[in-house]
C-alpha cells in the first residue's frame, strides 16, 4: 500500500512513497500501476512468476540455494521491477498508445529474474553468487530458458526477455540487439533504465556500494583497489550512467516525471533527485574525511560486519 503524503511540504523523498523494505507492498505498488491500463486478470500470471521469484531467491526454488549476494539481493530486483512499473505507467499516461499486454508482461518477468544469474545451484558450494558477476547476464539467460520451458511459456516469449535483460548489461551495444518491435526495444531500454534507477535511488545506496566492491572482488572485476576506491570512481560512473539514460536508454527516464505528476502531483523526478542527493553526500565524505568514510556510513547496514575471504 502508498503512504499518504503531505503534499503542502516541498520536500518529498522518494523513500517515502512505498515501504521499500517490504518486497509485498512493493509488488503491491507494481500491481496497482499496471491495472491502471490492463486488465486485472492480466496482473494473475505476474503473480504466479512473482512467487517463483521469491522461491528462487529464499532458497526454495528446487535446485536452487538461497540468494546470498547482499548487493544484488531480493529488494535490489524489487526496487528494480517497481521503477520498471512507473515508467511504463508514465509512457502510457503521454502516449495515445499504450504498450502492448503482451510485451509488458514479459518485460516484468525479465525485471523479476534478470539476476536470476547470481542464484547458485545446490551442488555449487564454493564462495557465493558474486563469483558470477562478470556472466550473471548470460546466466540469468539460461536460467530463464529453463524457467520458461517448465512453466509453458513460448520460444518467442524468451527471445523477447533476452533482449530485454541484455539491456542491463552496462556495456551492451543496444543497437545490436535484434528486437522484434519498437515496443519490445522501448520496454528493453526500460528494463535498463529501472536497473540503474532502482539501485541507485536507494536511500541506502552508499552504504551498499561496500557490499558492491566486495561482490566485485569475487567476481574478479578489475578497476577498484579498495572500498573506497570504488566510492571515489562512483562519482565517475555518475556521469557515464547520466549520458547513458540520455543516449543508449533513450531517454525514457523522463516517463517517472510523468508517473509522479499523475499519480501523487508531484511534478518531480523523485529518482534522480534521489540519485543526485547521494552524489552530493558522497562528494562532501570524499572532500572533507574520505580515511573516515565508513563513519559516515551508517544506514541500515553495517558494512563493519563485511567478511573479506
Amino acid at each position: 500500500m502508498a503512504v499518504r503524503i503531505n503534499r503542502r511540504k516541498e520536500k518529498v523523498q522518494l523513500s517515502r512513497l512505498v515501504n521499500m523494505k517490504s518486497s509485498n507492498a512493493v509488488f503491491e505498488e507494481v500491481r496497482n500501476n499496471f491495472i491502471r491500463f490492463y486488465p486485472a486478470s492480466a496482473f494473475e500470471e505476474i503473480k504466479k512468476m512473482y512467487k517463483d521469484f521469491v522461491d528462487l531467491f529464499s532458497g526454495k526454488y528446487p535446485g536452487y540455494q538461497s540468494c546470498n549476494t547482499m548487493y544484488h539481493d531480493k529488494i535490489h530486483t524489487t526496487d528494480t521491477l517497481l521503477a520498471l512499473s512507473r515508467l511504463i505507467d508514465g509512457y502510457n499516461i503521454e502516449r495515445k498508445r499504450k504498450l502492448p499486454l503482451k510485451r509488458v508482461n514479459l518485460a516484468l518477468i525479465a525485471m523479476l529474474f534478470h539476476d536470476s544469474g547470481f542464484i547458485q545451484k545446490k551442488r555449487d558450494v564454493k564462495g557465493t553468487g558474486a563469483k558470477y558477476t562478470k556472466e550473471h547476464i548470460v546466466r540469468s539467460i539460461e536460467f530463464i530458458k529453463s524457467y520458461f520451458a517448465k512453466v509453458g511459456l513460448s520460444a518467442e516469449g524468451f527471445i523477447s526477455v533476452k533482449n530485454m535483460i541484455s539491456c542491463t548489461g552496462l556495456t551492451t551495444n543496444i543497437s545490436g540487439i535484434r528486437f522484434n518491435d519498437k515496443a519490445e526495444e522501448t520496454l528493453g531500454v526500460m528494463l535498463g533504465t529501472a536497473d540503474v534507477l532502482g539501485q541507485m535511488a536507494d536511500r541506502n545506496y552508499l552504504e551498499k556500494l561496500l557490499l558492491l566492491y566486495h561482490e566485485f572482488r569475487e567476481g574478479n572485476v578489475p578497476g577498484y583497489e579498495s572500498e573506497l576506491d570504488l566510492l571515489k570512481k562512483t562519482l565517475i560512473f555518475y556521469g557515464f550512467i547520466q549520458m547513458k539514460l540520455a543516449n543508449d536508454y533513450k531517454g525514457v527516464y523522463r516517463f517517472v516525471k510523468t508517473h509522479f505528476s499523475r499519480r501523487y502531483h508531484i511534478n518531480k523526478d523523485l529518482y534522480q533527485d534521489a540519485i543526485g542527493k547521494q552524489m552530493k553526500y558522497l562528494k562532501k565524505i570524499l572532500k572533507n574525511s574520505p580515511e573516515k568514510y565508513r563513519n559516515n556510513l551508517r544506514r541500515r547496514i553495517n558494512p563493519t560486519k563485511i567478511i573479506i575471504n
